[in-house]
């Protein structure tokens, strides 16, 4: 005799692999195009008069020839060392604001809502770890050696090195350089993000009412759409907080001077596209991580949740 199986709610511990899995594999596929990114915000090109800004396709051209393919992927130690933690806080805060903000009596979750949980959301984890991560990032990133070259010796040697020589010339504190920016970037982001994935996802399944759970590539397709919003609605707010992450801050000048100072001369010396420098290899990385992550998440929790109930219906077998 079986009992029948009923469905558990999500557990921390599933958001920790699901989530880890599925940003590890966002970054494995698309960091070259950040690291590219990253080049363009930082560029100077196109400031002298009669010279155009450096393009996505030339940029990366110029990394390879300069640096050999692998300088594609400089700053991924970092990113893999706070994927986990990240993506795991990111959903499992999400669920966790989501439940607050329901309609007790329902149980039912506004669309007002399910936006203020992923600001909530994108505030978490810009505070608790991807500042950190991406002021390693950025740092490793910004180097134009060449690996190619063991003679060129860069400043930070990897992920950890960087950590250490940053703390130990510029204080703990510059790890969380940019940290107002990258709270409100990540916040706008998870904001867009989520909203736009749980309505589209609602959609999906009442134009296919059939279906229990929705395909892996209905997943990375409403992953690919809600992924894009975030990254033209905040792109000025990542160019500064590039710019802010990358420089050493003078002594006794605050943050808001820093960003201040950094929007004006932008604007002044680059004019307002500079704002919009890496707009592309952001949002060829930003749209495609969030299909792959979206996919590989609801992917895995599915196959935990299987693995669950298929285990509950073993113990009450006779």
């Amino acid at each position: 005799m079986s009992k029948t199986s009923q469905k558990q709610p999500v557990g921390f511990a599933t958001h920790i692999v699901a989530g880890g899995l599925a940003g590890a594999m966002e970054a494995l596929c698309c960091q070259p195009l950040d690291t590219i990114k990253v080049r363009m915000q930082l560029s100077k090109s196109g400031v002298a008069p009669g010279t155009k800004p450096r393009g996505f396709i030339a940029t990366g051209v110029s990394i390879v020839q300069r640096e050999t393919p692998l300088a594609l992927y400089k700053g991924l130690g970092a990113v893999l060392a706070g994927i986990v933690p990240k993506m795991a806080i990111r959903f499992a805060s999400f669920e966790t604001y989501k439940t607050w903000l329901a309609n007790k009596e329902t149980g039912q979750t506004s669309v007002g809502a399910i936006f203020f949980a992923g600001l909530a959301a994108g505030t978490t984890e810009a505070v608790a770890v991807v500042t950190p991560m991406e002021v390693v990032k950025i740092r490793l990133q910004a180097q134009s050696h060449s690996l190619a070259d063991p003679l060129e010796v860069p400043r930070y040697r990897n992920a950890a090195h960087a950590v250490y020589t940053i703390v130990r010339e510029e204080g703990f504190g510059t790890l969380y350089r940019g940290v107002s920016l990258t709270a409100l970037r990540q916040a706008s982001n998870q904001g867009a993000n989520f909203t736009a994935y749980q309505e589209l996802k609602k959609v999906a399944h009442r134009l296919q009412p059939d279906l229990v759970d929705l395909p892996s590539y209905q997943h990375m397709f409403i992953g690919l759409i809600s992924g894009a919003m975030g990254p033209f609605s905040n792109a000025p707010i990542d160019t500064i907080k590039t710019r802010l992450q990358k420089s050493s801050a003078a002594e006794g000048e605050s943050a808001w001077t820093r960003i201040t100072l950094i929007g004006k001369e932008m604007w002044r010396q680059e004019g307002v596209r500079s704002f919009y420098k890496g707009i592309t290899p952001r949002v060829l990385r930003v749209a495609p991580g969030q299909a792959i992550v979206f996919a590989v998440y609801e992917r895995v929790r599915r196959v935990i949740e299987n693995m669950k109930e298929r285990t509950t219906d073993d113990s009450y077998t006779e």
